[in-house]
């Protein structure tokens, strides 16, 4: 007969292994983003409004070598940081992927030199300074991706098509290009046929230059050299018209570079956030397995 100490104590080790098994990532961390001068800005931000990285590492046992940056979306008037930032970032984790959600400056022209600009400085900084502590958080650094949501797509797509240029001080020449891209019901384009106008308003102004709203279309601006890329969208999305995805996967096409365009016909903007985890988040790790990350 088996002693009721016994089972006690087979069943306290039991929970003790469900309990390890269940935290396969660490705690978070929230960093800012520029160790000093915030680049592009006129005044000195506070603490709420200054750009940060936050931190989702997996457990060094869990950990895949890859790493990507989360882009939360939110028209570049608002950031939807818990729904397309934390969220994401703790189930990546849960994957061994490290993720690092980037709270980013809003676009105004109040606090920037030219707020079309602001956004995709903290971009690129978030590359840099991920890049660079790549040792330190247990991720290889040719193995760092970006994932971005709505806006947020559009602001991903810019970091990884405007990698050529940096618009930070990067003295020590860290690579800015993202090695994937992860874009859901992105924004892609500034074209008024296309785009989210409020999201066109908000980074560019009333009345930009078609100088401006060229450049900050990404579908013109894919080359050879942008990354492999992974898009999603629904057809009935009512909010970002669906052909933003359809256009920069055919740029994408046209230049040979690797892509996957998963559409839906039904489910609108937002639809990964009203399905299981496993929906959304297992196509995008097939992805990468065939991309080699």
């Amino acid at each position: 007969m088996v002693s009721i100490k016994r089972v006690f104590k087979l069943g306290f080790w039991m929970l003790i292994l469900n309990l390890l098994s269940v935290n396969t990532t660490v705690a978070q961390q929230i960093m800012p983003l520029y160790p000093d001068t915030i680049s592009g800005s006129t005044v000195k931000l506070s603490k709420e409004e200054a750009p940060t990285l936050t931190l989702y590492l997996p457990i060094k046992e869990k950990a895949t070598g890859t790493a990507v940056l989360v882009i939360p979306g939110g028209g570049y008037g608002f950031l939807a940081f818990e729904e397309e930032g934390v969220v994401i970032a703790k189930a990546f984790a849960e994957k061994g992927i490290a993720a690092l959600v980037l709270k980013y400056r809003l676009p105004k022209k109040e606090t920037m030199r030219d707020k079309s600009y602001g956004p995709l400085m903290d971009a690129q900084q978030a590359m840099k300074v991920i890049r660079s502590n790549a040792a330190n958080w247990n991720f290889n650094p040719a193995k760092v991706g970006v994932i971005g949501y709505s806006a947020g797509g559009h602001l991903a797509s810019t970091l990884g098509t405007h990698f050529s240029k940096s618009y930070i001080p990067n003295k020590e020449n860290i690579s800015l290009r993202p090695d994937f891209m992860i874009l859901v019901y992105p924004v892609i384009s500034m074209n008024d046929q296309l785009t989210h106008m409020g999201s066109k308003i908000n980074l560019l102004g009333m009345e930009p230059s078609k100088e401006k709203v060229d450049l900050f279309s990404n579908e013109l601006q894919v080359t050879k050299e942008t990354p492999p890329t992974y898009l999603t969208h629904c057809g009935d999305d009512s909010i970002v018209d669906v052909n933003n995805s359809i256009v920069f996967y055919q740029a994408l096409q046209k230049n040979g570079v690797d892509a996957e365009l998963h559409l839906f016909p039904k489910g609108n903007h937002g639809f990964t956030q009203r399905l299981p985890v496993s929906e959304w988040l297992d196509p995008m790790l097939g992805f990468l397995k065939r991309e080699g990350f």
